[in-house]
């Protein structure tokens, strides 16, 4: 099943995504490698395509997990929960419709 992973970053979030990026990037290059990956990216805190020092107030990604089980524990081990960017992140199952 498709699951949204919603995550809310911290203030100031910038400097621990920098420094995680890559780690982030890997995993969900495996997702996307293994078929798994409808979408994924940050939200830019301005409006903006590139938000510049405002950074990004969070991030989205769809995947295919076997379980909301499998998305959380998945979600629980991004590298920017472990850097302290993410002030809280929420799965939620996600049915595809269009396109």
């Amino acid at each position: 099943m498709w699951y949204m992973i919603r995550a809310t970053d911290v203030p100031d979030s910038l400097e621990q995504r920098r420094q995680a990026r890559p780690d982030h990037l890997a995993r969900l290059e495996a997702l996307k490698n293994e078929g798994r990956l409808m979408v994924a990216g940050p939200l830019p805190a301005i409006d903006a395509e590139d938000p510049g020092p405002a950074g990004f107030s969070g991030s989205l990604v769809v995947a295919r997990f076997e379980s909301l089980d499998e998305a959380k524990s998945w979600a629980g081990e991004d590298p920017y929960v472990d850097a302290g960017a993410y002030a809280s992140v929420d799965v939620q199952p996600f049915k595809p419709v269009l396109p």
